[in-house]
């Protein structure tokens, strides 16, 4: 199985789908930072649907995913299930330190 990591904006969050048997899925968009942007869907399932609550379109996030294939009734499908989201937002932190005040009246009691 592939797996890949895409940092973006989400463009878009669906609705929680519930099926007959119980499963749950929610799909949601990205578009990326790329060089060319992409829209990218993505699904998160089971008891992971709830990880988009604290998103809202327009969050700048990173997606975790895992590239999933299969056939069904002889046609193929491809999706890109995410297993992490996590904010980018707020990820720059100051590495600026303030700086020491050195008194002038200290200076003459340096040992050199």
């Amino acid at each position: 199985m592939s797996s890949g990591t895409v940092t973006g904006t989400i463009k878009e969050i669906f609705d929680t789908q519930i099926f007959e048997s119980g499963f749950q899925k929610r799909e949601f968009v990205v578009t990326t930072d790329d060089e060319y942007p992409q829209d990218l869907k993505f699904e998160m399932i089971k008891d992971k649907v709830t990880v988009l609550d604290k998103f809202q379109e327009g969050s700048r996030v990173e997606v975790s995913y895992n590239l999933r294939g299969n056939e069904y009734n002889g046609k193929y499908y491809v999706n890109l299930q995410a297993w992490k989201v996590y904010s980018t937002e707020g990820a720059k932190q100051e590495t600026n330190t303030p700086k020491k005040e050195v008194k002038q009246d200290s200076l003459g009691d340096l040992p050199f």
